[in-house]
């Protein structure tokens, strides 16, 4: 069953009916028996997909459906700050849905028809939806993300910004595809509300390129556990930091969680180390 592999679905996993199936030469004992060991997900009545769909997409297909806004941004690797709850579009005179539970459900126009049995919404309504849903802060770091990995092209922005209320088009300027995460997204945002100087994904002799280097001296680094959790990446880490003291300069690591979470708390610990050095 080639058709229905993740691969050849792309990026956006597809059913197949009842009707596909019996044109690629399924018999209905095969389709039952295929249910039964797990060879096929049933979605809903007459339609089918993949054991490999993703649980989110087989959940938004099921409330007739499709995974939309920050989750099918999240299962496309974009950053985003909700993983809580599942976002799924549905036309607007969708009956019939399951309950509510963690869904939060979409009933908005697509700018960008989706394939009829895709099982998520296209990236572009995605982010769209994203900047809608999020707090500002939490949409300039999703569109950052989307347009570092390429998942959103820049040549899209005019028309995304277009399509959103007129006090969404101030974030347009905000936004920095060079962030290589979210913290770093976020990171840049506390900065710019200190009123300091700062250049991102700097290049320095001897220690390497750097997240941000404030007022020309300090260095900050926005650490997750991804990267960082490691004994020998800590050591790597500490050598930097190391080479950059020799240099004159002051390294500074928030972690991702307290830039997220408590970015109150890291904006003061910039703030303290910009008071104890003169400009």
């Amino acid at each position: 069953m080639e058709h229905m592999t993740q691969a050849d679905a792309g990026p956006a996993p597809r059913i197949a009916r009842t009707r596909d199936l019996r044109a690629a030469g399924w018999r209905a004992s095969e389709v039952r028996a295929a249910v039964e060991s797990g060879g096929l997900v049933r979605v809903r009545q007459g339609a089918f997909c993949s054991p490999l769909t993703p649980p989110d997409c087989v959940a938004a297909g099921r409330n007739r459906g499709r995974l939309a806004c920050v989750s099918e941004l999240r299962r496309r690797g974009v950053f985003v700050m909700d993983h809580a709850t599942r976002h799924i579009h549905v036309v607007p005179e969708a009956a019939r849905l399951g309950p509510p539970g963690t869904n939060r459900l979409h009933r908005d126009r697509l700018l960008r028809a989706p394939h009829p049995r895709s099982l998520s919404v296209e990236v572009f309504d995605a982010v769209r939806q994203s900047v809608l849903c999020q707090s500002p802060r939490a949409a300039i770091a999703t569109t950052d993300s989307a347009l570092h990995l390429g998942v959103l092209a820049h040549d899209d922005l005019d028309e995304l910004f277009a399509s959103l209320p007129r006090r969404h088009r101030r974030l347009r300027r905000l936004l920095d595809s060079r962030a290589e995460s979210g913290p770093e997204s976020l990171m840049r945002l506390i900065l710019r509300t200190l009123g300091c100087r700062f250049d991102v994904q700097v290049e320095i002799a001897g220690v390497g390129r750097v997240d941000f280097l404030v007022d020309g001296w300090l260095i900050i680094e926005c650490d997750s556990r991804a990267f960082h959790s490691s004994w020998e990446q800590q050591k790597r880490d500490r050598r930097r930091d190391q080479e950059a003291a020799m240099r004159g300069l002051t390294t500074y690591r928030p972690i991702a969680e307290d830039i997220m979470e408590r970015a109150d708390v890291v904006r003061a610990a910039v703030a303290g180390l910009l008071a104890a050095r003169p400009r």
